[in-house]
């Protein structure tokens, strides 16, 4: 009777290595189509501003702010004002929250502050905004600026800021407790929009993990 070779007790650990390592690598191809996906998705998002009719007129209207440059607003919150300028013409609202806090770019003024100015030089009247000095994110823009409207009786708003911004201040702002929200945008001619569509992929996704993580209570 002829005696069955004997396996080489080498050839286990290798079998058991190249499980391994084909396991790991389908764990990483599933992690980078994840990546992907999830890119396409917040680039859509992106790309698609909220398009929301707007009402007769709400209590206010909420500018989120961006950075000044020598205490004057730079030229994208130029177009984030303009568009309130316009909407306050058109009657949307008779009072404005500016929100943002200092720049650490050398400005002695708050973003709130240089965009009062701005609306005050483009004819707006003083009295009709209110500035909100302290938030330094979005989510702080939305969450102060309900702050003010809790302590004044406001419910509805519009929110102003670039389209590519839209969607993410949407939801920021379903988040805080603005009651049906309504968001205005517009899109730049001033801003370089690869670099702040990119960027803002990155600001999507630590958004979601900051609303994970807030409804967890943490």
């Amino acid at each position: 009777m002829t005696a069955k070779p004997r396996k080489s007790k080498g050839n286990a650990p290798k079998s058991k290595l190249r499980r391994s390592l084909t396991t790991l690598f389908r764990l990483c191809m599933i992690g980078f189509l994840l990546g992907v996906a999830w890119i396409v998705y917040v680039q859509w998002k992106v790309q698609v501003a909220p398009n929301q009719p707007l009402p007769e007129q709400v209590d206010v209207g909420i500018v989120l702010g961006a950075s000044l440059r020598q205490d004057i607003p730079s030229p994208g919150l130029q177009e984030r004002l303009d568009l309130a300028i316009q909407l306050y013409k058109q009657g949307k609202f008779k009072q404005l929250i500016v929100s943002g806090g200092l720049d650490h770019n050398g400005s002695k003024l708050t973003e709130a502050e240089g965009m009062r100015d701005y609306l005050v030089k483009k004819g707006l009247p003083a009295k009709s905004i209110l500035i909100e000095p302290r938030a330094t994110s979005t989510y702080e823009n939305l969450l102060y600026s309900k702050q003010i409207m809790d302590q004044k009786g406001w419910v509805s708003s519009i929110i102003m800021t670039h389209s590519y911004h839209g969607s993410r201040s949407l939801d920021i702002a379903e988040t805080v407790g603005l009651k049906q929200p309504l968001v205005s945008s517009t899109k730049s001619e001033v801003l370089f929009m690869p670099y702040h569509e990119a960027r803002e992929t990155m600001a999507y996704t630590k958004w979601i993990w900051t609303k994970i993580l807030l409804k967890a209570g943490i």
